[in-house]
């Protein structure tokens, strides 16, 4: 039996009641696996597995496998997630005009899995700035969103209150999975029930205040912010909510359930919330609520201070032969060629001059003496024009081998020297560059597999 803290059995006493012991046997229990497919990538979804009800191209897996021997997660064909926090997909579609040109803020985003969900809701012309304040875990969001392939995030390493002060009344659409004392979590991750006190709740607490309070001013008035945990305590998610309409302004909009999903609705000061518990529905620990700020929506667009980028007019036309899609203008940050989507020119600009980039928008080459260097982003990308290349398709093994970054057999590359794509059942994964006599690997060193090739293969 897990030993829980006393303090938090009490707590969830309080709050479930009878239902209580039902829970704490829940914990005992062995936590469901779930993924949800890269619809860009996949177009045709697996017969026989469950779905999680309330996501699209999401579904349980009967046991864990060992997903890093798998190329098509690093080919970003799937995440995998946790069931529970994939509700953000309703909130997104009941709320927000998924249809209409958005300007979308995952503010605490790594490692990225809200992050890939949100880019594949919505359309190509809308934005999506997935922001990590730590640096060492935004580096880790840059790479899931360029494994997932799409070429409207921008990836960013600021403060909320930098992201306020520099783009206020900027953002159609806010969320904020806040950092948390971690209880939803205590089924699957043991170290953090010994991590947990009342006195780590109430610095939470007081963390998620500042936060919310920080990022307020970059939401447009009649935006949506939807909130987030994976607590059940009423601190970080209900009477924080209260709280903080003392001081600003928002209407607390309703969700609509189906029963048979198992989600608890709360109402606190006219406050909805949406609870996940493990012994009612098939994930783990989960709060959410959806606000709607108040206020004039005539509010004008904060200007652009400097051109951070600049537009490439040399071998411009070579680049876009990479490109499916015409409706991309190319440019350059610093050395690298960067295709950003024509509709988002005005916020490319405005968001790489005034924040921290870590990385944004189809980064395609690198310019040096010697031409170009194709960035491991591009091979990844849903809008290559495969057609550009020269091909190479790998078997599972190759594939493990290649992303385990080993010497690649020149026997099994295209004939053609120079560039060669790398693809596993037909999805990019990376670059070799073949020479008259050896064969180089660009996949990126951070990206590696580290895992024994003994234990994969």
């Amino acid at each position: 039996m897990t030993a829980f803290p006393n303090a938090f059995k009490n707590q969830m006493q309080h709050l479930l009641k009878e239902e209580s012991e039902t829970f704490f046997s829940a914990l005992e229990g062995v936590a469901p696996v779930s993924l949800r497919y890269n619809p860009a990538k996949i177009s045709e979804l697996p017969a026989g597995l469950q779905q999680v009800p309330w996501a699209s191209a999401a579904f349980y897996l009967p046991e864990r496998p060992l997903f890093t021997a798998d190329p098509l997660l690093h080919a970003g064909a799937y995440y995998v997630q946790e069931a529970s926090s994939m509700f953000l997909e309703q909130a997104m579609r009941q709320h927000c005009k998924l249809s209409e040109k958005l300007r979308v803020l995952d503010l605490c985003a790594a490692p990225g899995g809200k992050s890939t969900l949100i880019a594949s809701l919505l359309n190509d012309e809308s934005l999506l700035l997935s922001n990590e304040v730590i640096r060492s875990r935004a580096h880790i969001l840059s790479e899931n969103i360029q494994k997932w392939g799409k070429g409207n995030v921008w990836v960013s390493n600021n403060d909320p209150s930098y992201i306020s002060n520099s783009l206020a009344s900027f953002f159609d659409v806010i969320v904020v999975d806040a950092p948390c004392s971690g209880e939803g979590m205590f089924r699957k991750a043991a170290n953090s029930i010994e991590e947990w006190s009342p006195q780590a709740v109430n610095h939470c607490s007081l963390r998620q205040q500042r936060i919310l309070h920080d990022i307020w001013k970059s939401l447009r008035p009649g935006g949506i912010l939807i909130y987030s945990t994976c607590t059940y305590n009423e601190s970080e998610n209900e009477l924080n909510l209260a709280k903080f309409k003392e001081s600003c302004d928002f209407d607390s909009l309703k969700l609509s359930l189906d029963s048979s999903w198992g989600v608890t609705e709360t109402v606190h000061n006219d406050i909805f919330g949406y609870r996940f518990y493990p012994h009612l529905t098939k994930g783990e620990g989960f709060f959410l609520s959806v606000l709607k700020k108040s206020g004039d929506k005539n509010v004008s667009d904060p200007k652009v201070k400097k051109n951070a980028l600049s537009k490439a007019a040399k071998d411009s036309d070579f680049l876009k032969s990479w490109c499916n899609n015409p409706n991309l203008e190319l440019f350059k940050r610093k050395e690298l060629m960067i295709a950003v989507p024509n509709s988002l020119s005005y916020e490319a600009q405005l968001i790489e001059s005034s924040l921290n980039i870590v990385s944004g928008a189809v980064e395609l080459a690198e310019l040096n003496r010697k031409g170009f260097i194709p960035i491991p982003a591009a091979a990844l990308w849903t809008g290559l024009n495969k057609d550009s290349f020269n091909i190479t398709e790998l078997d599972l093994e190759n594939a493990l081998k290649f992303l385990h970054l080993e010497n690649v057999n020149p026997e099994i590359t295209n004939t053609a020297e120079g560039w060669q794509l790398m693809t596993y059942k037909n999805l990019g994964l990376g670059w070799i560059k073949k020479l008259s006599n050896r064969v180089n690997n660009y996949y990126p060193k951070e990206w590696r597999i580290r895992m024994s090739l003994d234990k994969l293969i």
